[in-house]
C-alpha cells in the first residue's frame, strides 16, 4: 500500500491538523515545512484554532490570542472596553479597518503584545504609524498578501527596533526588496519577502 505524504494532504483536512499545534508552532515552525504547510498556515480557517473574537471578555482575561473578522465593523464600538479587560494579550490578527481603534488601545493596556497579523490589507502611513508608535515591544509583524509601499515599509523596518519575524510573503505595491531594504532589516533574524511584486497603488 503506498504511503500518502503529509505535503499531499487534502487543504482542508491539512488545515484541520494543523489547527490543533497550537500558535507558538503554527507560527515559528509549521510555515517552513513545505509551500503546502505555508499556504494552509495562512488559512483563514486556522482562525478557529483559537483566534477568535468572543461575545463577552468577561470570562476570559487570560486571552492571549485574538482574531478579529474582517466583517466585524462594530467593534470600533466596544473596542476601548473590550481591549482594556484583555490584560495578557499577546497576539492579534486585525485588518486595516480596525488598526486605528485596536492598537492603541493594545499599547496602552497590553503589555505582553509581541505579535500582530494584518494580512490582505493596505498598510498607509498611519497604520504603520499606528504599528510603530503604538507596540514597541513588537516582535512578530505577519503582513504576507499585504500592499504598500516602500515609504511605508522604511517606516516600519525604522520604528520596530524589537522585531524577529517579518513576513512579507507575496506583498506587493513597492519595488521589490532593494539593499536599503535588506540593511534596514538585516537585525531581523527571520525576514520573509519571497513573491513581493512591485505592482503602483493608485
Amino acid at each position: 500500500m503506498e504511503e500518502r505524504k503529509w505535503e499531499e494532504l487534502n487543504m482542508d483536512i491539512l488545515v484541520n491538523v494543523l489547527g490543533r499545534v497550537g500558535m507558538e508552532s503554527l507560527l515559528l515552525d509549521v510555515p517552513y515545512v513545505c509551500k503546502s504547510w505555508y499556504k494552509a498556515s495562512r488559512e483563514p480557517l486556522l482562525g478557529k484554532s483559537g483566534l477568535v473574537f468572543p461575545k463577552s471578555t468577561n470570562g476570559c482575561p487570560r486571552l492571549k490570542v485574538l482574531h478579529v473578522g474582517a466583517f466585524s465593523m462594530f467593534i470600533e464600538d466596544i473596542i476601548p472596553k473590550f481591549i482594556s479587560k484583555l490584560k495578557s494579550l499577546e497576539m492579534m490578527r486585525v485588518g486595516k479597518l480596525h488598526m486605528g481603534e485596536v492598537l492603541p488601545q493594545i499599547g496602552l493596556h497590553c503589555n505582553n503584545f509581541i505579535w500582530l497579523s494584518a494580512p490582505y490589507t493596505y498598510i498607509g502611513k498611519d497604520e504603520a504609524s499606528a504599528i510603530v508608535t503604538s507596540l514597541p515591544k513588537l516582535k512578530y509583524l505577519d503582513l504576507h498578501n499585504a500592499s504598500f509601499e516602500k515609504e511605508t515599509l522604511v517606516m516600519i523596518l525604522k520604528g520596530c527596533k524589537k522585531l524577529v519575524h517579518l513576513d512579507m510573503w507575496n506583498c506587493w505595491g513597492f519595488h521589490g526588496v532593494d539593499a536599503e531594504i535588506l540593511e534596514l532589516a538585516s537585525h531581523i533574524p527571520t525576514f520573509i519577502y519571497e513573491g513581493s511584486i512591485n505592482i503602483t497603488i493608485l
